[in-house]
């Protein structure tokens, strides 16, 4: 049980891991902060948070539970804001899709209060953003990863661990680098190919006629399209070192494709549109290779 939970950026994330905490009974009191004092009362009348705090910094003041859920490009200048109440004992968590920058953003800010802090990725989320869509059943049933600083407190993480479980989260721990790394290849390259695959389509002369005719292939295919633009602007920048290497990789596959069709060879098309058909009908999200049931 938590005393209370400061709540830096009341959006989708943050306002969904407040009412998750509400629910399970982990929090007596909630106190959040945003940029828009309007989204701020807008928490507040919906019931999100208890009280709003007029900056940051107050939103950390006697809590000792911080989520911080701000987009990744403005999670060290939140650090900035912060860290004279970054206390031992304190947990510190944020919800960035990216954790190398937020890592070394913790390092060169928080200095020697970094132990506090324990950088988090839950893998949940919504075309949608914005507080009015906060859910407390978001995080249920979904994965969490944590990536630990070596300094990292043990009892934090550990903390961060039961509390993420306890809102239903099935929490795993990772590198900030294997994580940078594993989520290009699985969410940050399937993202920009929707965003990129959308405007080709789209911008095309016959674009709106060829979109009039598009069935649920075409609607589930493109769904991440529609995610928030800002965010992914921040998460495409922040990670594209590992993004561009899952890219050049697609475009060798997409390659071979392309001159099996070129040069009419039938057979070597099947084979490579099989073994894609025959392991995705193998996956299971959350196992740990394909056909696993762990």
């Amino acid at each position: 049980m938590f005393n209370q939970l400061g709540v830096i950026g009341c959006g989708l994330m943050g306002g969904s891991f407040a009412l998750a905490l509400k629910r399970a009974g982990l929090v007596k009191r909630v106190i959040g902060y945003s940029k828009s004092p309007s989204t701020t009362e807008r928490a507040r009348q919906l019931g999100v948070i208890d009280q709003a705090a007029e900056s940051a910094l107050l939103a950390v003041s006697g809590s000792d539970v911080v989520l911080i859920a701000v987009p990744v490009s403005a999670t060290e200048s939140t650090f900035k804001a912060i860290r004279h109440l970054v206390e031992p004992g304190v947990l510190f968590m944020d919800v960035g899709s990216t954790k190398r920058d937020v890592v070394d953003a913790a390092r060169r800010v928080l200095k020697e209060r970094v132990p506090s802090f324990v950088p988090a990725h839950p893998i949940a989320g919504k075309e949608v953003a914005g507080i009015t869509h906060a859910d407390a059943t978001l995080y249920s049933g979904r994965q969490v990863i944590l990536t630990p600083l070596p300094q990292t407190t043990p009892e934090l993480v550990q903390k961060a661990t039961d509390c993420w479980a306890a809102i239903g989260a099935q929490v795993l721990r990772m590198t900030p680098e294997n994580h940078d790394a594993a989520f290009a290849a699985v969410s940050h390259l399937p993202h920009m190919l929707a965003f990129a695959y959308f405007n080709s389509v789209a911008r095309q002369p016959a674009g709106r006629d060829f979109l009039s005719l598009a069935g649920p292939g075409f609607r589930d295919f493109t769904r991440i399209a529609a995610s928030d633009p800002t965010v992914w602007r921040d998460i495409l920048m922040s990670n594209r070192e590992e993004i561009l290497k899952q890219s050049q990789r697609f475009r060798h596959t997409l390659d071979a494709m392309e001159h099996v069709i070129k040069t009419g060879n039938a057979e070597a098309l099947e084979d490579l549109i099989r073994k894609a058909s025959e392991a995705r009908a193998g996956w299971q999200m959350g196992s740990g290779k394909p056909g696993s049931n762990r």
